[in-house]
């Protein structure tokens, strides 16, 4: 199983909006004979390429135990139901993490092996599975993606001095780590304070990735330009806003923009319905860069799920922070959370803390 779980790691940049899964088959001796990794949408998943490995290798599959990191699939969608092709391949067994999620199948594999007399074992490895997997489960279960805040600040907690310099506050290395966080995703988020005044490109550039992970904007007034600079990568753009104005909105289609008209009373962008809308639409995990105003919102709203922060050794002072929310009253109305990492990354640290309880779903 652990080097199924090594296989389904594989996946992480590949494999959205299906989930990271790998499969390894062993014979009744102990003899790995195959394994796979969930490709990209549309292409074949763990299972079937873990069969194709054993077969292209003269191995027999027959009376094999399969050990995969996600039950096997059930239902017909862009591919075929890979428990049908355990079934005919003649696995003998099946030890799977975790049961999918996904309600299409969310048991009915495992009914469907079983049905077929495959011994089925379910559970090892199931913690490494579903935090592999945290976006897949949090868009099946919750219907919105999981939301990670990335931001970069001084020890103090600065993201930007007082006339927003912020580039570069961090290392090269803490830099080029933010972009494989980014390439992990479905999206990007950003507001459009971020877009006018820095103009970012919002893609993945450090690392090697085979897709480029989607763009969305927050922008309320439909203010982003039409040469912006996140248009430049070819991917899926949405602009969510709160108003109408069919001349903009033409324009930026022209450039290959959705734009989402969700209004909220404040005459903002109503940011949980956002939400809801980019589950349905696909994304899994939604990677947050942003500046302290949109990401004071999505905090305040209750909306972020995990803090992915890298602090340089210095000290800025006076500055933009992280997120402008509260005054607060008292110390128990903050933001409780949990640390999952603390690494470093050349100079600066990295941590990882997620909302205390938040991934209890």
């Amino acid at each position: 199983m652990n080097q199924a779980l090594g296989l389904a790691a594989q996946a992480l940049f590949v494999s959205n909006p299906n989930p990271r899964v790998g499969c390894v088959l062993v014979t009744k001796d102990g003899l790995v004979i195959g394994g796979g990794t969930t490709q990209q949408a549309g292409s074949p998943h763990a299972e079937v390429m873990a069969l194709r490995d054993a077969v292209v290798s003269g191995h027999d599959t027959r009376g094999a135990t399969a050990y995969v990191t996600l039950e096997p699939c059930a239902h017909h969608g862009r591919t075929g139901p890979c428990c049908d092709a355990l079934i005919a391949a003649g696995i003998g067994k099946v030890v799977a993490s975790i049961e999918d999620p996904n309600p299409l199948v969310a048991g009915q594999g495992f009914a469907r092996l079983r049905a077929a007399g495959v011994e089925v074992q379910v559970g090892p490895g199931a913690t490494e599975s579903r935090e592999l997997n945290i976006g897949f489960f949090s868009r099946m279960v919750r219907g919105t993606p999981w939301v990670r805040l990335k931001a970069a600040a001084s020890l103090d907690g600065t993201t930007a001095l007082h006339n927003g310099a912020s580039q570069w506050i961090t290392s090269r290395a803490a830099r080029a780590d933010g972009h494989a966080w980014r390439a992990r995703a479905c999206a990007v988020l950003t507001g459009i304070g971020t877009v006018l005044d820095d103009n970012p490109r919002l893609d993945v550039r450090e690392v090697t990735t085979p897709r480029q992970p989607q763009v969305v904007v927050v922008d309320s007034q439909l203010q982003t330009p039409l040469d912006a600079n996140l248009f430049l990568a070819e991917r899926d753009c949405y602009i969510y806003t709160a108003v109408e104005n069919h001349d903009k909105t033409a324009a930026l289609e022209a450039r290959g923009a959705r734009v989402v008209h969700l209004p909220h009373a404040s005459g903002k962008v109503d940011l949980g319905a956002m939400l809801r809308d980019l589950g349905q639409r696909g994304i899994n995990e939604l990677h947050v860069e942003a500046g302290h105003k949109l990401n004071g919102s999505l905090v305040r709203e209750g909306l972020v799920d995990e803090f992915l922060v890298y602090l340089a050794p210095r000290l800025l002072g006076q500055g933009l922070g992280m997120a402008q929310f509260g005054p607060l009253d008292a110390l128990a109305d903050g933001l409780a959370l949990e640390f999952k990492s603390v690494d470093t990354l050349g100079p600066d640290l990295r941590i990882v803390a997620r909302v205390a309880g938040r991934d209890r779903f």
